[in-house]
């Protein structure tokens, strides 16, 4: 059994058998029939994982991990907030007639902030500080910027990374307000462990140690069935994360420069339905 099965079967399971519904609330979240969509939840949850011992991808079910990475570069390397710059359709529900998600995401890593080095953006700034200052406390990025909220199309659940530099690894904190269990859990844990990945190669580190907090964990009412399904799955041995070694600059990264060696999954093929 993988760790990120392991830790997803946990989750999954304390929330089902231990967590607070929300059906007497008014919540935001819709259906497309129009129904309210009401979760339950546990609060403040905690995992870790130890990049160095294995890439954290689920086997109970198939994680798309070329998407996720696509995503993950659509904010952290493009710095876009439209989706045509996207191959995958996950943020179309949220998008106008132009296809922006307003002040949102990449759009907030991509403003450039004044510092005694020079002007540089969130991402500019952590990657100059793990190359020139490894020992600073203060190498983070946060994209919940208020002033802003009122453009954005949603809210940023994946909202601030505080990276540092432990001898020659580079852990990784990712803080997050809100997580539809089912579908973006293991999605955002890939993607942000390959950041962790990537950033410390191209800073001359090994990849250490990951760690996910989750303000809000919750399961939709229509996925527990599928939730339930999906638990009941036969774990597999984790597969072999492979970046290019060749590499040295973030921005020349690309879903290509990734393999997933020996990636063997369950079969899950019901579609899921989407809250939005």
């Amino acid at each position: 059994m993988s760790r990120a099965d392991e830790i997803f079967i946990a989750n999954c399971k304390d929330i089902l058998e231990n967590g607070v519904w929300d059906t007497d609330l008014n919540v935001r979240p819709k259906w497309d029939d129009g129904q309210s969509a009401h979760t339950v939840k546990k609060f403040g949850i905690v995992n870790r994982y130890d990049l160095s011992e294995e890439f954290p991808i689920l086997t109970i079910r198939r994680t798309y991990w070329k998407s996720a990475i696509d995503e993950l570069l659509w904010i952290w390397q493009k710095k876009s907030n439209n989706v045509h710059e996207l191959k995958s359709h996950v943020w179309d529900a949220w998008a106008d007639e132009t296809g922006s998600i307003g002040k949102a995401y990449g759009y907030q890593l991509g403003v450039k902030h004044h510092y005694p080095e020079g002007d540089m953006d969130q991402v500019d700034r952590v990657l100059f500080d793990l190359k020139h200052n490894p020992a600073s406390r203060r190498i983070m990025t946060n994209i919940y910027n208020h002033a802003d909220l009122s453009e954005m199309a949603l809210y940023p659940c994946a909202y601030s990374m505080t990276f540092n530099v432990s001898g020659n690894k580079l852990n990784a904190i990712l803080n997050q307000r809100s997580q539809d269990m089912l579908t973006a859990n293991n999605w955002n844990v890939v993607q942000y462990a390959a950041l962790t990945c990537m950033l410390a190669q191209v800073s001359g580190l090994e990849p250490g140690e990951f760690m996910h907090v989750i303000a809000d964990a919750h399961i939709y009412d229509r996925h527990v069935p599928l939730v339930e399904e999906i638990l009941a799955n036969e774990p597999k041995p984790a597969p072999k994360f492979v970046i290019d070694p060749t590499v040295d600059d973030f921005y020349k990264f690309t879903v290509d420069s990734f393999k997933v060696e020996n990636y063997e999954f369950s079969g899950f093929n019901k579609k899921i339905p989407v809250a939005v």
